[in-house]
């Protein structure tokens, strides 16, 4: 498997994010050929109940790097990767790379 990993920082206005992220930016992604498996986690605090460190996490997962470079590469990957701009002003680190079940 090849996966994207995103880790969005905490936005401004959760809700809204949270609002353009569920009818917006995860409909875009669920588009992209080639994919996989796509889940999310907006992660809670810690057991000391500090803030986590990141408000969302999505990780969506090919069947291998072409699989991966075709999705992103074409018109439903491009308009996912536009769209950010809309909606993650606070920050997103983008992750890729091989996964392997452990």
């Amino acid at each position: 498997m090849y996966q994207l990993t995103a880790l969005y920082n905490h936005p401004e206005d959760p809700a809204a994010f949270d609002k353009h992220y569920d009818n917006v930016h995860a409909p875009l992604a669920k588009k992209l050929p080639g994919l996989q498996r796509f889940s999310v986690a907006r992660p809670g605090p810690g057991p000391d109940g500090a803030k986590p460190p990141y408000h969302l996490v999505a990780v969506l997962e090919f069947a291998d790097e072409a699989s991966f470079g075709a999705g992103m590469g074409g018109p439903e990957g491009q308009a996912a990767v536009a769209d950010l701009e809309n909606f993650a002003g606070a920050g997103v680190a983008l992750l890729t790379g091989e996964s392997n079940v452990v």
